[in-house]
Parts: C-alpha cells; structure tokens; sequence
C-alpha cells in the first residue's frame, strides 16, 4: 500500500514519491480517502523501476461548451462532467516525520490580485503565517514577501505544482482567476478542481472560495456557471468550506471611471438600469478573515455585499461630483454587445472574447447584484457602520490623488491608483 502525502488530526507529516513508468493510470474511484487518517491512499507496492518525483495530473472534460456540469435540478442547465486523477504507480520512497499544523497557517491563492493581496495583508496584520501562490513570473511578488509573507511558486494548470505549497497548511483561501488571455475555464475550472482535490488529499481543514452573486440564474454565462458548478463541486465534498458570493469590487471602479473623468477622457457606459453593491476589497478581506474565525461560516454560503447598490449613470455622476468636471460619456447599446458577441462566436479563436463579453451583457441588463447584509453582519458578529460606502472611497481617492497632482504640479497619467 502506497501513501501520499498523509496526515493525522493537526499533524501533517509527507512523504517523497516516485512514478513507475510504462503503468496505466489510477482512476478517482480508485483512490481511497480514509477520513480517520485523512491522507490519500493508492493501492500500489510496486516499487520497482523508480524514476522522478511526480504529483498525478487531475483533468476535467466538458461534453458540451456551453455548460461545465450536471445539476439534479431540472431548471437548471449544464452538462456532466468527468474528473479522472491521472496516477501513474505513485509509491512512497522514503517518510518525513511530521510537524504540527497551526490553525494561524494559510495559503491565499491568487495573492496578487486585486482581492489577493488585500486578504494576504490583512491575515498578516492579524497574525497569521502566510503562505501566497504564485506563478513563475519575470517580476517577482516582492511586495509580499515585504509584507512579511512566504512566496511559493505554483500554478493551478499544473497540478503537479500544488502539493508542496499545501504542506504544512491549515487554510487555503482560493482569490484566483484566470488572466484576460487565457481560457476561462483553464485556471477557474481545470484549476480549481485541482486545487480542491489536492486540499483533500492533504487534509486541509478549511477552503474559501469566492464567487459570483446571482451565478446560478446566468447558466449562459460561462464564468457564471463556472462559479455555480465550484460552489456545487464544494459543497457536495468533505472539505470544511466557506463560500464568499462577491458582487462588485470598488477598485475596479478606479480604471473604469474615475480616471478617465479626471482625464477629460471617454466614458463607455450603458444605459441599462443594472445595480451592483460594490464593496471594498479590504472590507471583504476583513469580512473574510472573521469569517475564518467564526464556526458558524463553516459549510455555509454567505453573500457580501456593498451598503448600496449603484447604476453606472449613479457612479458617473458621483465621479464628476467628486473631480469638479462633467464626464464625456459614451453610450453603448446593449443590443451591440450582443450582436458583438454573436459574431465572436462564429470563429473559434474569438470564442474566449464571446464568453467575456456575455459577463458584460449581464453587467449591462436589469440585474441587481446586492443582497440585504442584516444576518450576515449578525453572524460575523460585526456592524455594518464599519463598511466603507463608495461615496467614502471615491472621496478618499480623489482627495489623494488632486493633493498629489497639486503637489507635483503636474498633469495626471493614468495608472493604478488604488486606496
């Protein structure tokens, strides 16, 4: 019997691993999870033939393109999905002693981003040890390390790399998301399934995961419905979890108004009556870390949302307010996203760019993304008095950025500038 990365309650002790060549792969039932010992064991003792530490690549194959995974619920649309573990005769060489898991000790995923790197800096201000993933990349995170946290490289397209950043690991907080360029489903579906397949064979105790308000009522959105069938692929699991619905980011704001208002340079905006409460990511941070604390967010879906919920023409007219000068906005036509969309979906090479814009075409429709906040705040033990309001934020950001420009004497460039 073979044993890969095991561990005992709190202690988490792991072992080397080699790959036998030429043998045919293990499949998911195959593998078995013995929640007492809570490590992932292989039925294998072969040990002949040993060549390279290797971790077994989990893939995720999608029978149809418009939807990622089968619901039980008739109303609801999707496809099944099959995950097979691709094990090639992984058997342990030599085992480590082990060490005791801190409940302080957490992983954030996609610690570079917008949310990432607010949820790294406040777990470090409130004392937790932590450990940030990060893809190779030619300008290292340093920032995170002068903050104090530990980097480690990994990716979630390529399992294999996941492993060794959970060792030692209480917490993983998933704030990844896939970049512009790349498939949607490559890093928030492929990837996200790795990651969570590999916190259980390590033991984690406890995986947040952040997604999308409303998801499960926009199955034509593939983000969307990426987001609804994670949240389902998690629950459904034995992972301890907290799901994060998120509707809107303040800081998102900046690029896409705020500036080019101060600029004297175009607005593009709808003229669709849609609401999203945004919310500021050091808020959501700080919700996220009390949360983390709480026992009653354990296995439970909590919705964090904004004071208030705005249409684009509410924060266009709240930025000229707060910069002094009328916006050139330009309208854009719903029915121009969709056909735009429509005509990217006749090429395959445009097809990532269609899946991006029908998130637009949501964003410029009737939805409301808020969601009331009274029971959520009584669960966490907070008041909602502490939350910023946009109205604060975009404040604070004008009044930074027009002292500096007063400072320097200078015209503005556009960057990011976020408070």
């Amino acid at each position: 019997m073979a044993v890969l990365f095991s561990q005992a309650p709190a202690i988490q002790s792991f072992v080397y691993v080699s790959v036998l060549r030429g043998k045919d792969a293990l499949s998911l039932s195959s593998l078995n999870f013995n929640p007492g010992f809570n490590g992932l064991l292989l039925g294998r003792s072969d040990v002949s033939n040993a060549s390279s530490c290797f971790w077994g690549r989990l893939t995720c194959g999608f029978q149809n393109a418009a939807s990622v995974c089968e619901t039980s619920n008739a109303d609801r649309r999707g496809t099944s999905f099959s995950v097979r573990w691709e094990v090639n005769n992984i058997i342990a060489t030599t085992v480590m002693s082990g060490t005791p898991v801190r409940s302080t000790s957490i992983l954030v995923a996609g610690a570079t981003g917008t949310l990432g790197r607010q949820v790294v800096r406040k777990a470090l201000d409130e004392g937790y040890d932590v450990r940030c993933l990060v893809r190779p990349r030619p300008t290292p995170a340093d920032f995170l390390r002068d903050w104090g946290a530990k980097i480690v490289n990994g990716d979630l397209s390529k399992p294999e790399t996941l492993p060794a950043a959970l060792v030692g690991i209480h917490t993983v907080i998933d704030c990844a998301t896939g970049r512009p360029e790349e498939p949607i489903r490559m890093v928030d579906w492929d990837g996200k399934v790795a990651l969570i397949q590999c916190a259980k064979a390590m033991g984690i105790q406890k995986f947040v995961f952040y997604s999308i308000h409303n998801c499960e009522n926009h199955p034509e959105v593939p983000l969307m419905e990426i987001k609804r069938c994670t949240e389902k692929y998690i629950i459904e699991g034995d992972l301890n979890y907290t799901i994060i619905r998120l509707c809107g980011f303040m800081q998102g704001l900046i690029g896409q108004y705020a500036v080019p208002v101060l600029e004297d340079k175009a607005v593009w905006g709808t003229d669709a009556p849609t609401c999203v409460a945004y919310m500021d990511t050091q808020d959501i941070a700080r919700l996220t870390l009390t949360a983390l604390r709480n026992k009653k967010a354990d296995r439970k879906v909590l919705t964090f949302a904004g004071p208030r919920a705005w249409t684009t023409q509410e924060v266009i007219s709240l930025c000229e307010r707060l910069a002094g000068q009328d916006a050139k906005v330009t309208i854009v036509p719903v029915g121009i996203l969709r056909f735009t969309r429509f005509l990217a979906r006749l090429f395959q090479w445009t097809n990532d760019v269609a899946d991006r814009l029908a998130f637009s075409e949501v964003l410029s429709s009737d939805a409301v993304f808020s969601a009331p906040m009274t029971e959520t705040y009584a669960l966490l033990g907070l008041e909602s008095k502490d939350t910023t309001t946009l109205e604060q934020y975009l404040q604070d950001y004008y009044t930074s950025i027009l002292k500096k420009l007063k400072d320097m004497k200078a015209q503005s460039k556009q960057g990011d500038f976020y408070i």
